[in-house]
């Protein structure tokens, strides 16, 4: 028997679609969920489930950049063949996201056993997103929102990219929180880090999820669950990601700072009380 119903993995996969590229962590709030509904968050199929289901939100932001990738793919290939090319910005910016992939795919294979162990307790995912939070609202207060996305650079790219690691080790941080973080530390707008964010999360998001597919399939997560938290997860994170670039392009983020200070303490509070268990 599946250890998540057709009927839970319905949810999960709203919960992930809202909350994958919202910087309130989707990790964190899986794993809440998965605990309120008795799941076991720290079995390796469960595991697997919630990296697959990742790639449904990320196939929403390839549709939704579906436009902005084809070109910066296609400008790529040209300077593969065309030295003129290689000085355009989305060549460049192709080999920035590949180059700065590599800290995160690095540090994911070396501390597997942690995040998948004593990281991955929700005292650890209460704890990120309370601190997350004082430092999303400390890079919202320190940048300067001054340069764009035309304006980014190597060093942007890789200090954007590396900040994914805090959210890998650390479940709650929040991977979009981390590097819109970074993005706005570096003077970038706030549209301009979301819209980097993205991009950074396509590689190595798609890769977890292919790497955790052997667990999800192999034990006990059966094929129609995994379908249907796929797919919801898809349509809802589409709608998720239209609606955070008209936001993030009116509003500070303060909503989202007090909203993840809010469930981090609910969550001890859950804890403490032994409703959930870590």
């Amino acid at each position: 028997m599946s250890v998540i119903s057709v009927g839970q993995a319905a949810v999960l996969g709203v919960v992930e679609g809202v909350t994958e590229f919202l910087p309130v962590s989707s990790t964190g709030h899986l794993k809440i969920v998965e605990g309120l509904m008795n799941i076991p968050v720290d079995d390796d199929s469960v595991v697997g489930f919630s990296a697959v289901i990742q790639v449904g939100a990320i196939a929403a932001v390839l549709l939704y950049f579906f436009k902005d990738i084809v070109r910066i793919v296609t400008a790529w290939g040209r300077g593969l063949f065309n030295k003129e090319e290689r000085y355009h910005h989305d060549y460049k910016f192709a080999w920035w996201v590949i180059y700065s992939t590599i800290p995160i795919v690095i540090v994911g294979l070396a501390a597997k056993p942690l995040i998948d162990g004593p990281l991955g307790s929700l005292w650890v995912v209460a704890a990120s997103l309370i601190v997350g939070s004082g430092v999303m609202w400390a890079a919202d207060q320190m940048g300067r929102h001054k340069r764009g996305e035309d304006d980014t650079t190597f060093k942007d790219a890789m200090l954007v990219g590396s900040s994914q690691i805090l959210a890998l080790l650390f479940p709650g941080f929040s991977r979009s929180g981390a590097t819109m973080s970074t993005g706005l530390i570096l003077d970038l707008d706030r549209l301009a880090a979301t819209r980097l964010s993205f991009f950074l999360g396509i590689p190595a998001l798609t890769g977890a999820g292919i790497y955790e597919l052997k667990d999800a399939l192999g034990s006990g997560v059966g094929a129609a669950p995994l379908a249907v938290g796929t797919i919801v997860s898809f349509v809802v994170a589409y709608a998720s990601i239209a609606w955070l670039l008209k936001f993030v392009a009116k509003h500070s983020f303060n909503a989202f700072v007090i909203y993840r200070i809010i469930i981090g303490v609910l969550l001890f509070g859950l804890l403490g009380a032994g409703v959930l268990n870590s």
